[in-house]
């Protein structure tokens, strides 16, 4: 979507003023956008790389919504027509600093989280829940609640959502005319006496484009694939299969398909507020291009089923889960495809001041080691101040109040530029911490040290390493070919 607006608004540019600002408008016209978050999460965006940019994490929700006639034709389900609309499908789209490799990461519907307090576009207030499925995030504030949940869960900070509901699914596959799948035998998700529902998906053995109602039923199979770990297999092929399609049809050099698409994509879809014009979306636009298809990884937390509800629920494998949001927080690589040289240290960048002298610097350290039901680490806050005493900040004070962090950090005011940055570099230095713990926050009252989870112990601190396309077990998920749950909904291509 962001591609096809944004190489629309080139040629607008290049067209007659008149008529290309009234497309223009069209175009913004079309777009609908809501509020980024619904609540807070205490996440905050990751330190800049020596080049001064971010990695850049976008949440795509795919929404059950009723309401509209049409995806009641679509998804059936008339008595939920008035019930607000759940987030069935939920991916986290990470596109690494350097914009050179992407992840998508997918959470089954049905696995159970922490929903925090949230507030809809009303002002309602929905209370934070521990035991309902992240499914239901969606009706507790809208698509901001949504991301607060997976901010609140990954520590990952999200720039944006995009969300498209049936219709739109719809809308997009017919507009690139199709997308190539693939089913190892054929496949009849019909509706059984253990699950009366089924997308109706009937596809015979082999390679198929689909397109329509039937991307829609691939899209929302579960029980033929054998699980929401399937469908998420499934829906990553699919988008594999889209993109591939859209290259071979050069759709982001031929105009007349570039107008197609866009005037397709910005009806289909909804977005945050910050993202809810044509030129906003073609700045972001440009941080995509850099990236190729095989730097673009797939993958599906892995889970457990939930104590609670075996049958029906689903938890997150609490030590994969943490590996892969540590990979998004540190914008580490989930592929092995990428150039060796990159994977070679970096001299970071030097400020152009040197630090003030360590006696004369005021530094509050932070006890962050509590958080996920597991208490702080007694006397972390006094330890830290006493070793960075010890090596010459006479003023380092150690915090009486505490704080709940993964990462430990040196954080500086924005206001205080370079000279805040050489500061902080030399207490991360005293304090054998990376370069990379030093960050940046318009919000800081002061030099502070945020002693993190990852350090709750000892007087040397041992950053956690991960490697590149080092995913935990089963939590990459690309295939070329789906297998379908046998015996029940096998299909022979004829019955």
């Amino acid at each position: 979507m962001l591609r096809w607006t944004a190489i629309t608004l080139s040629l607008l540019i290049l067209g007659t003023a008149g008529a290309g600002y009234a497309y223009y408008q069209h175009l913004n016209g079309n777009i609908r956008s809501g509020d980024r978050a619904g609540g807070k999460s205490g996440a905050k965006k990751a330190a800049p790389n020596a080049l001064g940019d971010t990695p850049l994490n976008i949440l795509l929700i795919g929404s059950d919504d009723r309401k509209d006639p049409r995806n009641v034709a679509l998804g059936g389900g008339k008595k939920d027509r008035d019930r607000p609309p759940l987030a069935d499908v939920q991916m986290l789209l990470h596109i690494s600093a350097d914009r050179k490799n992407a992840s998508i990461v997918s959470i089954p519907r049905d696995t159970v989280v922490r929903i925090p307090e949230c507030k809809d576009k009303d002002g309602r207030t929905y209370p934070e829940t521990t035991n309902r499925p992240i499914n239901e995030s969606l009706q507790r504030g809208g698509a901001g609640c949504t991301l607060t949940t997976w901010e609140n869960l990954t520590k990952v900070y999200i720039d944006h959502w995009m969300m498209v509901d049936f219709a739109g699914v719809v809308a997009m596959a017919d507009e690139v005319g199709g997308v190539p799948v693939c089913v190892k035998t054929g496949v009849y998700d019909k509706p059984t006496a253990a699950a009366p529902g089924g997308s109706h998906l009937k596809l015979p053995k082999g390679t198929h484009e689909i397109k329509g109602e039937q991307a829609l039923q691939w899209l929302r199979t579960r029980h033929a694939w054998g699980s929401d770990q399937g469908r998420a297999k499934a829906q990553h092929m699919y988008m594999n299969g889209l993109m591939k399609k859209l290259q071979d049809q050069n759709a982001w050099t031929d105009t007349s398909r570039l107008m197609g698409l866009a005037e397709t994509a910005t009806k289909a879809f909804k977005v945050s507020d910050e993202i809810g014009t044509v030129a906003k979306l073609f700045d972001l636009s440009m941080q995509l291009k850099n990236v190729k298809l095989d730097r673009l990884t797939t993958a599906t937390v892995p889970t457990d089923a939930y104590p609670g509800n075996p049958d029906a629920w689903l938890q997150p494998r609490q030590a994969a889960a943490e590996k892969m949001w540590s990979m998004l927080r540190d914008d580490v690589a989930m592929d092995k495809n990428g150039d060796p040289a990159d994977a070679k240290p970096k001299p970071s960048a030097k400020p152009k001041v040197t630090a003030d002298a360590a006696g004369s610097l005021g530094v509050t350290v932070v006890n962050g080691t509590g958080g996920d039901s597991e208490p702080a680490a007694e006397g972390r806050a006094r330890a830290i101040t006493e070793m960075l005493q010890g090596k010459g900040f006479a003023q380092a004070e150690a915090s009486r109040e505490a704080a709940s962090r993964k990462d430990t950090v040196v954080i500086y005011p924005k206001a205080d530029g370079d000279q805040g940055k050489a500061n902080a570099q030399s207490v991360a230095k005293a304090l054998g911490l990376p370069d990379s713990a030093v960050r940046i926050d318009p919000a800081a009252e002061g030099l502070t040290v945020v002693i993190g989870s990852d350090w709750r112990e000892g007087s040397t601190y041992k950053k956690p390493t991960v490697a590149a396309g080092d995913l935990p077990e089963g939590a990459d998920d690309k295939t070329d070919c789906m297998t379908v749950n046998p015996k029940i909904y096998e299909w022979d291509g004829k019955s």
